[in-house]
């Protein structure tokens, strides 16, 4: 069974389960900004578990393109990777624990046709529902191990967002592989046991404090690597010697003049080159390109780290183009985008691998200096000034100055490391200050377990409502009055709270005695639209119904300036071409920022041209 074979038949049996196909999102999460990267399936229905979308079906199956920033330094070893495919399905408020777990054991034993002796499970501690589950399926109470959050409980993918309780299938390579150790179990680090499959039981919503509270449906959302699913049904115990991965394996071997399996060292350097190049290959043709900060820095890391591992495998020249081809060639009939974008791919990674590459060879022979002195050293260590030193001057990413240095035994002064950041930060500040404004005290709306704001703000700037909470300085209080700041929650709104890089809207809220300004309206927890404002006048009091009004020729501007940041996309993919891809936006009344990927600065004569096209649109009068 090939990797194709294991994704379309998984992507077909739970179509037979009445599951829509859907295809992957990007790596860049859409206006997701708790996430730097696309690290799970579940990423792209966020919206559909919390409730503020509704689904396309309450079943949903997909192939997801996912990325991990926590398992770099661990790529080489036999099992991780930083990109890899996600095979999941979801249930939005449909099916529970006991569709779940029946589709992924009728899965595994009879269209993978794992063996059944090989398999165990892992559950939350106190699931005892999941455990009569598994045993209803026929499988024994010793093979069902209960473990804490630690190990069976998943998400939020980001810092806020859905999340639950979850049961794993693992799967058992003997007890003569790994550590031997009579209490090894599922939870263990060495090699016998391989987590296949992850069922998550979304039950909850997560907010920036840790606290949980239930999100409007019960949901599952699971995920099972295709890379490690394919080792298993092949055969191979390792994602790099399955089909997946074998053809830029041979490329590498090309590449280096090395043959993959005589020599550890060079193995793994040789399965860092492939695991990176492929991943680098998947960001770029998502828009990512190589930064100081964010999924650009991700970007430029991984590249680096391949590069030098492509030095130690004796590569004097420029590569990673030729196995980002490799990758082009081998995926882009699943992923479509790598054919599409295949220019602009190679022209990210030969730019950024050439300006690297200007640097690598001095770099490279100042860091074996100084890990010479460091061994020589009674702390054999690096200190701080010289990895901060290789990082300014030479572009080595610390993490990768760590890795190296662990290699030769050494260790790494990072305490001091910061310290030379902080300095550079400082610089960087006192040479181009700004300032963010602060939104004061936010009160707990967690533990108030307020109802969702209804916004019916699609339908006209004006309704009534009732006036369901109110805080001032982070406290909840039954009144306010003039003077005073204050947090306001009304049961329905006309109100849109600030998303996707649209500024709120502002207003007024008006009572029976008191009148509110509204300079701001944000989104908390699980569809809450809280009102910021102060009293300018007279008192407003809890419970009482008010009228909200939004200020609608701002709105119509937002509105203006927001359709214009659609007609400036336009405009850019047609002269500077497909690769003018959007990365964020700030819309506001009098202005508006576009970021977009681009390789090159945009020429005066192509700046023209856009601002013409644009205003062509404009004046076109076009219906919206």
């Amino acid at each position: 069974m090939t990797g194709d074979d294991l994704r379309e038949k998984f992507l077909l049996f739970f179509e037979q389960k009445g599951h829509r196909r859907v295809e992957s999102s990007s790596l860049v999460p859409r206006d997701d900004p708790t996430l730097l990267l696309t690290n799970a399936g579940m990423v792209q229905f966020k919206p559909y578990f919390t409730g503020e979308a509704v689904p396309p079906s309450p079943r949903l199956a997909s192939c997801q393109k996912c990325f991990r920033t926590t398992d770099i330094g661990s790529v080489g070893n036999l099992k991780h990777l930083t990109f890899f495919e996600m095979l999941g399905n979801f249930s939005i408020g449909d099916y529970f624990k006991k569709e779940a777990i029946g589709w992924a054991w009728e899965f595994v034993l009879e269209w993978l046709k794992l063996p059944k002796e090989n398999l165990w499970i892992t559950i939350f501690l106190d699931d005892d529902e999941s455990f009569q589950h598994w045993r209803d399926l026929g499988v024994e109470a010793g093979r069902i191990v209960r473990f804490g959050e630690k190990d069976n409980f998943w998400g939020p993918a980001g810092e806020t967002g859905p999340c639950g309780p979850c049961s794993e299938i693992h799967y058992d390579f003997g007890k003569d592989v790994g550590c031997g150790r009579p209490e090894c179990g599922p939870d263990c680090n060495c090699s016998r046991f391989m987590e296949i499959w992850n069922l998550v039981f979304t039950e909850y919503y997560q907010d920036a404090q840790g606290k949980r509270t239930p999100l409007p449906n019960k949901n599952i959302d699971t995920g099972m690597g295709l890379e490690r699913a394919a080792a298993l049904v092949q055969g191979t115990g390792s994602p790099y010697d399955t089909d997946l991965f074998a053809p830029i394996m041979q490329r590498v071997s090309q590449l280096t003049g090395r043959k993959y399996g005589e020599d550890e060292k060079t193995d793994r350097a040789m399965r860092i080159v492939a695991e990176h190049g492929r991943a680098v290959t998947f960001l770029a043709a998502d828009g990512v390109v190589p930064s100081n900060e964010g999924r650009g820095y991700v970007l430029r890391r991984i590249l680096r780290r391949a590069a030098v591992f492509g030095r130690t495998l004796e590569i004097d020249r420029p590569f990673l183009g030729e196995v980002a081809e490799q990758v082009i060639a081998g995926m882009n009939h699943v992923y479509p985008e790598l054919a599409t974008g295949r220019e602009r791919v190679l022209k990210v990674i030969g730019a950024e691998e050439a300006r690297f590459g200007e640097t690598l060879v001095t770099g490279m022979s100042l860091l074996a200096r100084t890990m010479e002195l460091a061994k020589g050293s009674a702390t054999r260590t690096l200190s701080g000034e010289e990895v901060f030193r290789l990082y300014d001057t030479y572009g080595f990413p610390s993490e990768l100055t760590v890795e190296l240095a662990a290699e030769n035994g050494l260790s790494v002064d990072l305490e001091g490391f910061e310290t030379e950041m902080e300095r550079q930060r400082e610089r960087a500040r006192a040479a181009h200050k700004f300032g963010l404004g602060e939104r004061g005290a936010a009160a707990d709306y967690v533990s108030q377990a307020l109802p969702p704001t209804e916004f019916v703000g699609y339908d006209g700037t004006r309704c009534k409502g009732s006036a369901i909470s109110l805080a001032s300085d982070g406290k909840f209080v039954e009144y306010v009055g003039e003077g005073q700041q204050v947090d306001i929650v009304l049961d329905k709104t006309p109100f849109y709270a600030e998303m996707g890089g649209q500024v709120a809207d502002a207003g007024e809220i008006i009572g029976r005695q008191g009148r509110i300004a509204v300079g701001d309206a944000v989104a908390v927890g699980s569809g809450l639209v809280v009102h910021r404002g102060e009293v300018v006048s007279g008192t407003v009091r809890r419970g009482e119904e008010v009228t909200a009004v939004v200020d609608e020729s701002r709105r119509l501007d937002i509105a203006r300036n927001h359709t214009a940041t659609h007609l400036l996309h336009a405009a850019l993919r047609q002269v500077l071409g497909e690769e003018a891809r959007q990365a964020g936006s700030q819309v506001a009344p009098d202005r508006f920022r576009f970021d977009f990927t681009q390789e090159a600065p945009v020429l005066e004569e192509e700046l023209s041209r856009i601002q013409q096209l644009v205003n062509e649109y404009i004046r076109g009068n076009h219906p919206l």
